[in-house]
């Protein structure tokens, strides 16, 4: 399975994901889409986040089983911490 967060998102984005998964509360997403239209859904959101951030996290084969990518303005951003992955929350 996987979950895409997308915050302050344009909305042609919005709408593009809709295609592929079910909008499940106001910018989340999730759905089971192939390792090759999730990547294809990756490429499409870096790239069109513009001043927003979105979050994906998708199957891996961890421990935790999940891996996370994000890009948009860093709000939230993944770290390691010993092998187990955490978010980090900037200071403000």
């Amino acid at each position: 399975m996987t979950v895409i967060v997308l915050i302050a998102a344009p909305e042609g984005l919005r709408g593009h994901l809709t295609r592929w998964m079910m909008e499940i509360a106001a910018g989340v997403y999730v759905g089971n889409p192939n390792a090759r239209i999730r990547d294809r859904l990756w490429t499409l959101l870096a790239q069109r986040i513009g001043d927003g951030q979105v979050v994906m996290i998708e199957p891996a084969g961890n421990e935790q089983g999940w891996a996370a990518r994000t890009a948009g303005r860093d709000r939230y951003h993944p770290i390691d911490y010993d092998g187990l992955m955490l978010f980090a929350r900037p200071r403000r």
